[in-house]
């Protein structure tokens, strides 16, 4: 029983931290910058000769990653990361090849995500609310509770 209360307790936590970040969006976009270094990685061995693009690919896929990586921990500047990750993946056609293009179409979907995430703000407690709860806490303290007619 213990364990089950941990694991929905995880969960649970899992599901406060996710639901605080731009999380489908640092997701996809973590997951383009793989895709992008993939390939130069690739071609790292046959064209590593001067003046090619593979240090671009690598450079380009490795920000595309970062930006993802730093939506999950700075997500106030998720709009930031999103612009910048938008314009690193779509720019990686050149040195990677965008990944077969799979890396640039999730990258600029990943991107648009963050820019377009919003943090969830807390419900605001009314004047009347705090009064209600003040009058009712004030009876209580009292003992001079009355019944509701």
């Amino acid at each position: 029983m213990i364990c089950m209360n941990s694991r929905y307790s995880n969960l649970k936590k899992f599901k406060n931290w996710r639901a605080r970040r731009p999380f489908w969006g640092a997701t996809l976009s973590i997951l383009s910058g793989i895709i992008i270094l993939i390939v130069p990685a690739q071609l790292y061995e046959i064209a590593a000769a001067p003046g090619s693009m593979i240090v671009v690919g690598l450079l380009l896929g490795g920000l595309t990653f970062l930006m993802g990586v730093l939506a999950y921990f700075i997500p106030r500047l998720s709009t930031l990361l999103g612009i910048v990750g938008i314009f690193t993946s779509v720019l990686s056609i050149m040195g990677a090849l965008g990944g077969f293009l799979i890396g640039t179409i999730l990258g600029i979907v990943g991107g648009a995500m963050m820019i377009a995430w919003k943090p969830t703000m807390a419900a605001t407690v009314t004047q009347e609310e705090l009064n209600k709860n003040f009058i009712v806490e004030k009876e209580v303290a009292s003992s001079t509770e009355t019944l509701p007619e």
